[in-house]
């Protein structure tokens, strides 16, 4: 019985996984989580998500009692990394949704929040 070659790829060929710093202290970009979009360090909760909780009227109370391994300052940094990045973060969750699903929906885009066109 024939065996198959062994094919294995070259360790240059291998992607490295990067980490981030930004100027805000819980907020890391990592390669290897949500494509590199700011994340929340030691999660993998993405920055727009909490923008998207805050802009909805969310207390900061409400998105701890969600995902109570965040610490307060974690949340209150990603909201403002938000307010310092809205372009940034509001392009993403535009981008994030095709234009497709928001007419299938009745979705728009509205900042980092979605919101529905029909009453």
């Amino acid at each position: 019985m024939a065996t198959r070659p062994r094919v294995e790829s070259p360790d240059s060929a291998r992607s490295e996984r990067t980490i981030e710093r930004t100027e805000h202290p819980h907020i890391v970009r990592d390669s290897g989580i949500a494509s590199g979009r700011p994340i929340i360090e030691g999660s993998r909760i993405r920055v727009e998500l909490i923008a998207g909780f805050h802009l909805s009227g969310t207390d900061p109370g409400e998105i701890l009692a969600t995902y109570p391994h965040l610490k307060p300052a974690a949340v209150y940094d990603a909201i403002s990394y938000y307010l310092d990045h809205q372009d940034e973060i509001d392009r993403a969750v535009e981008a994030s949704i095709p234009q497709d699903v928001r007419d299938r929906y009745g979705l728009e885009v509205e900042g980092a929040k979605i919101v529905s066109r029909d009453p």
